[in-house]
């Protein structure tokens, strides 16, 4: 392959998924109390809630370090001509800013990074696109177009049970986190311009869990081949029970479930749920 395709933990790809499209990943750091972790290497998602429960204070969390980043491009310069370079949004992390900076420092290959403006697995959509590409033979300048083409049509909307998380990790304002305490508001998120803002309030979380659907619906009753994910933190059977509802009324939609591992569920919190999809 003369394209390599690389990524950040924030993906959550599985790992065996990995493995067969030869995709390298760099993990993100979560701080618990004095501890840190590099999540998807040494801290799994299920072990991470479990610790998070206890604690007082919100873990936090930090972007791969440029020497790791460097190492990474450096070794596939060895049998490599080009890297795509796929990272979480800009807007919440500075590992796409780390993966430029790092391009400076390497010789001998060529690194096309790449702004998702998104995380979790919709930003793995891209992960996923580019590295079946690469394994085509398609070129960094195909692979690349197509992962802005993909980016149009790139939808993703997610609710979370307690807004002080992303209110503390300073990705709302106070006033939106104590306007959801007090009236029990269960806002919609979505990405713009690579930040995370409302999309819209909603009361309750069943007319928020409704309303993901009806978001869905507007492209899945077009019946356009579609690639979608369930998104959860720590919510499995809940997840799986959206899918189930939204593969049954759609069955031409490609349709998966994946989870918000540690650091996106550091600044979400436990419970919260997303639902993203591009045409495919």
């Amino acid at each position: 392959m003369k394209v390599a395709i690389v990524t950040d933990s924030t993906a959550y790809i599985p790992s065996d998924i990995r493995e067969k499209w030869n995709i390298h990943m760099v993990p993100l750091n979560v701080v618990l109390e004095d501890a840190s972790y590099q999540e998807e290497v040494d801290l799994t998602t299920d072990k991470f809630y479990d610790l998070v429960r206890g604690l007082e204070v919100l873990p936090k969390t930090s972007q791969p370090s440029i020497g790791l980043l460097t190492e990474t491009y450096n070794q596939l310069a060895e049998t490599h001509d080009d890297v795509i370079s796929i990272h979480l949004s800009s807007g919440i992390s500075g590992t796409f800013q780390t993966a430029l900076a790092a391009n400076q420092m390497v010789e001998d290959i060529d690194i096309h990074a790449f702004d998702s403006e998104i995380s979790a697995m919709p930003q793995g959509f891209y992960v996923l696109e580019a590295a079946e590409m690469a394994e085509k033979g398609a070129t960094a300048a195909e692979i690349m177009a197509r992962l802005h083409e993909m980016k149009q049509s790139m939808r993703a909307y997610f609710m979370v049970d307690d807004l002080s998380h992303l209110h503390r990790g300073g990705r709302l304002s106070g006033a939106q986190a104590l306007l959801g305490s007090v009236l029990q508001v269960k806002p919609l998120l979505h990405f713009v311009d690579t930040k995370i803002v409302p999309f819209e309030k909603i009361r309750t979380h069943k007319k928020a869990l409704k309303r993901l659907q009806s978001l869905f619906a507007e492209d899945a009753q077009a019946r356009v081949p579609i690639r979608g994910v369930v998104i959860h933190a720590n919510r499995p059977q809940e997840a799986e029970q959206l899918r189930q509802e939204l593969q049954e009324q759609y069955p031409h939609v490609e349709l998966t479930v994946s989870h918000f591992g540690p650091v996106i569920g550091t600044h979400l919190g436990e419970g919260a749920l997303g639902l993203g999809w591009y045409l495919k």
